[in-house]
């Protein structure tokens, strides 16, 4: 079995391209994809591109042309619930799209033709990738150096599982965002975090009838708040992040097809 490791940059990849075996680059769609063997596993690594479309196009070259049976999307997002901060991780339980609105023919954020607001996804994934991601932070070698004020903050790293939202805009202001949690909030959508591509793989995923599962670090609060510089983040923290998460979540993929 296949499994597909997307992400919309190559810098939230973290070491995982250096780390393959038998490694094989090709380019497909103006896309780029490594395949080969990582802790055990037949993996292929992608990049999507920034936003749903670009997302959607690389997620069913991946399950159409290079027959993956399941993709793990792996990146940074903004936090959007309470309690949700810099440094913690979000592993999805399902998807929305908050800029779907094709009202008054349809509720806002319902899917037309599909009946339904949510996109699920699959707990056999994300229980090993919460359970990774919760290995991880737990270890001395996990978070922010408190010494360092650049990228310091005042909490022990949290694991979250809830409801991620997609969309083609980047939410960068505390007034949209908390206009945008609030909405979704009074019709019972409780956001934990705000990125750009996750919705689009996951309603493909869902027409092809494949596994899909998410996991996103923490890089800001999706508000006018500048914490930190982002590529030092994405290299200090991010990108340890996505390489342990993954090698604890494929670790257990090896575990169980014993």
């Amino acid at each position: 079995m296949t499994t597909a490791i997307l992400s919309a940059l190559s810098e939230e990849q973290g070491g995982l391209v250096q780390a393959l075996e038998q490694r094989e680059y090709f380019q497909y769609a103006g896309r780029e994809f490594w395949r080969g063997h990582l802790h055990g596993q037949m993996v292929v690594l992608g990049l999507s591109g920034i936003g749903k479309v670009a997302a959607a196009t690389t997620a069913v070259v991946l399950l159409e042309r290079l027959d993956v049976q399941r993709i793990v999307f792996i990146g940074v997002a903004g936090g959007m619930g309470e309690g949700v901060q810099v440094g913690d991780v979000v592993v999805a339980t399902q998807f929305l799209q908050h800029d779907m609105d094709a009202s008054p023919i349809f509720p806002r954020w319902e899917m037309p033709g599909y009946g339904c607001t949510h996109f699920t996804c699959d707990p056999a994934l994300t229980a090993p990738l919460f359970e990774a991601a919760t290995i991880y932070l737990a270890s001395a070698k996990a978070g922010f150096d408190p010494r360092d004020s650049g990228i310091t903050h005042d909490h022990a790293a949290r694991v979250h599982q809830g409801l991620i939202i997609s969309g083609d805009r980047f939410v960068s202001t505390s007034a949209e965002s908390a206009a945008l949690r609030a909405v979704l909030a009074a019709a019972g959508h409780q956001a934990l975090a705000v990125e750009m591509e996750g919705a689009a793989v996951a309603q493909v995923c869902s027409d092809f009838g494949k596994p899909f599962a998410a996991v996103r670090t923490i890089s800001d609060r999706a508000d006018d708040s500048a914490h930190v510089d982002f590529s030092r983040f994405i290299r200090e923290v991010a990108r340890p992040y996505a390489d342990h998460i993954i090698k604890g979540f494929l670790l257990r993929q090896s575990i169980e097809a014993i």
